[in-house]
């Protein structure tokens, strides 16, 4: 067993939290991931770890013993990186966190011809709503829609996206156009309601500034994509981004409204950690990525 095989164990189980979770991400059981960590601690001489029946603790020679170990593991990857940066053949394995209705109409479907080019490459995805710590939780790109960027990130531009209100022809047939914001008062809005989501209101701008409405409605969920389903059977109205309904739009089945009060655009992104040496998986798989969101017509013809 390497000193490398342990390290990355000790850190990813320190991080997870039980051998159970830390054993799913390494394709082994939990009783491996505990003989890595015995291993470790016999090596070293010194206890990293209590184990107790309500989980495991770092001691306080674990606490300090991680950091160092995350920056061991960082400065191996930046050496394989410099080494693999100059290669035309792509191998290892590449872990990808994306939200989870983007994952499965903009990720999921283009995954097969990208793992046909690179057969050597294995690759993971975790799609889910949640911002995930990269460093931490061991990804090494994540795709992001919106929001701040940490200083230590690269995000890389993919495509373009903005929020709009939108329905079906035949609910606002039956209940009327909201002209403005304050309209919405008077409709049926489906919310998202994953950390609080858009039960904060739904933001809009009037000369120049932006300013938020609280809407109400008999339906919230925090999927995505079942609340999108919600709004196509004409339940009610929603507040979604134009990579989620774009095709519908294209054909009529979706239309919006309030777009003069539209909030600016913003982008979905690529974003991983920097480096000195970025690593041949993570820029094929990015540049693969721009390559199909930037076909012409791409957005207007992509569905579930």
């Amino acid at each position: 067993m390497g000193r490398y095989t342990e390290i990355k164990s000790f850190v990813l189980t320190a991080e997870k939290g039980s051998f159970a979770a830390a054993a799913l991400i390494e394709g082994v059981t939990p009783v491996v991931m505990g003989r890595r960590l015995d291993a470790l601690e016999r090596r070293l001489g010194v206890r990293l770890m209590h184990r107790s029946t309500r989980g495991l603790t770092l001691t306080d020679l674990g606490e300090q013993f991680v950091e160092q170990c995350r920056q061991l593991l960082k400065d191996f990857d930046a050496a394989e990186g410099s080494v693999s940066a100059g290669r035309s053949d792509v191998r290892g394995h590449l872990v990808v966190s994306a939200p989870a209705g983007f994952g499965r109409r903009h990720i999921g479907p283009h995954v097969a011809a990208f793992a046909a080019q690179y057969p050597e490459l294995k690759l993971s995805f975790n799609f889910t709503d949640s911002v995930v710590d990269l460093v931490r939780e061991g990804y090494d790109m994540a795709v992001r829609i919106g929001g701040q960027v940490d200083p230590d990130y690269v995000a890389i531009p993919l495509g373009p996206n903005r929020r709009v209100v939108c329905g079906t022809p035949d609910y606002f047939a039956r209940h009327g156009t909201p002209r403005t914001p304050e309209d919405l008062v008077a409709h049926n809005c489906l919310a998202f309601n994953l950390q609080g989501g858009q039960q904060r209101g739904w933001t809009f701008m009037r000369e120049g500034k932006p300013f938020s409405v609280r809407v109400n409605g008999n339906l919230d969920c925090n999927d995505g994509e079942i609340l999108f389903d919600w709004v196509r059977q004409g339940l009610g109205i929603a507040w979604r981004s134009t990579w989620e309904i774009q095709a519908e739009l294209a054909r009529g089945a979706l239309v919006t409204v309030l777009d003069d009060f539209a909030a600016p655009g913003y982008a979905i992104q690529a974003v991983y950690p920097q480096q000195r040496y970025l690593p041949a998986k993570i820029r094929c798989f990015v540049d693969y990525l721009e390559a199909v969101y930037n076909r012409p017509g791409y957005w207007e013809g992509a569905s579930a």
